[in-house]
């Protein structure tokens, strides 16, 4: 008697666990919880987007402000607008004017290299 009373429990047990289990199932897979679980989906991934560009912008900044100080680029604090201030420009001597003869100094023929 006890081992019928005992096996009729727990398929009781068994019958209301599997029971909840579809229904919860059940329930997960409606149109309305499907619609809110790509919502949060998507604020998932948006949030994660919007870290990964501020992430990138950090860098951008760190590794500009390194590319300014190995360039020697420095902020000119009494400018308004703040704008980086270039070094002057740069003559190469190799395409330098002659005073002279108004050449260059050293002028390339590609006739000369046949």
């Amino acid at each position: 008697m006890f081992r019928r009373a005992f096996w009729f429990t727990a398929g009781a047990a068994a019958g209301v666990w599997a029971t909840t289990k579809v229904n919860r199932q059940l329930k997960k897979l409606t149109p309305e919880s499907l619609a809110a679980q790509a919502a949060d989906k998507a604020l998932e991934a948006g949030h994660r987007l919007k870290d990964f560009a501020l992430d990138v912008k950090a860098g951008m900044t760190q590794r500009e402000d390194e590319l300014n100080d190995a360039l020697g680029l420095t902020q000119d604090p009494d400018r308004p607008d703040n704008v980086t201030a270039l070094p002057g420009p740069r003559r190469l001597r190799a395409i330098e004017n002659d005073k002279t003869t108004h050449r260059t100094k050293f002028s390339y023929n590609r006739n000369e290299d046949h």
